[in-house]
């Protein structure tokens, strides 16, 4: 009797057990954040691309790839500065930003809209602040960017990123196409012309799902550890109705037998 009273206290033990095994793999995950956007044209560009960020506490894996900007400026691969901007409403200008009525909106008239610089999108380890946002040698270049860097966010673009108004902005336009912004003066380095700072793409980031955009977290590997823990923690309900129906065969035999 002391025998199976033994057996009939240890078996749901056993089966609870399996049921917590079963869901810790579930539970060991790393956190990571992913933010993303599709990045849309502005000033007719004809570009189009995307961005995502997978951030774990401050440090941040940013990738963007883009294809259609402007390819080249006299003989030479046309840089194009790019950056997250901050600050503001959190979002891309219509054509109605452009309030000077030149056709062209420019950096400055889009400001109210995306903000300022809060992180340059350099290359390598060049500047990532916004002392760095207008070093056209330190931009990617052509008409195709695949960029990924790995680096420290500031607070200013944390906050930005947590409260939705982190913009991604690529800028530089083709003055082929665009002759009035090949041939006017930058509204930002008047050195330059306003092609080679103007926005050409836009897109808001915003807190991705799990498996998101390419982002790698939650992808493929994710799914395939989330099932593996769906299906441990079945096995282990079954195991737990089945250790139940044990034990209750095991009171009726005793209860038989006494």
């Amino acid at each position: 009797m002391k025998k199976k009273a033994a057996l009939a206290l240890g078996a749901p033990a056993l089966g609870l057990g399996i049921l917590m095994v079963g869901a810790a793999p579930a539970m060991a995950a790393d956190h990571v954040e992913s933010y993303s956007t599709t990045l849309d044209q502005l000033n007719n560009s004809g570009a189009s691309g995307e961005a995502w960020i997978d951030l774990e506490g401050t440090t941040a894996t940013v990738t963007l790839n883009a294809t259609g900007l402007a390819a080249e400026f006299d003989g030479n691969p046309y840089p194009h500065v790019q950056h997250i901007h901050i600050g503001a409403q959190g979002l891309c200008p219509s054509d109605d930003a452009d309030t000077n009525g030149d056709g062209i909106i420019s950096t400055t008239e889009g400001g109210p809209f995306y903000g300022d610089i809060g992180t340059t999108l350099s290359v390598g380890d060049a500047d990532k602040t916004p002392a760095g946002g207008l070093d056209l040698m330190t931009a990617p270049a052509g008409d195709t960017i695949t960029y990924e860097e790995t680096f420290e966010l500031d607070q200013a673009t944390l906050d930005s990123l947590e409260a939705g108004t982190a913009v991604v902005v690529v800028h530089g336009l083709d003055p082929a196409t665009q002759p009035e912004a090949g041939t006017s003066p930058s509204d930002l380095v008047p050195e330059l012309p306003l092609a080679a700072t103007s926005p050409a793409l836009c897109g808001t980031l915003a807190a991705a799902p799990m498996g998101g955009v390419d982002t790698g977290v939650g992808g493929a590997a994710g799914q395939d550890q989330g099932a593996a823990a769906l299906t441990l923690t079945a096995l282990g309900g079954v195991l737990a109705v089945a250790t139940l129906g044990g034990v209750l065969a095991v009171r009726r035999r005793a209860t038989i037998e006494g």
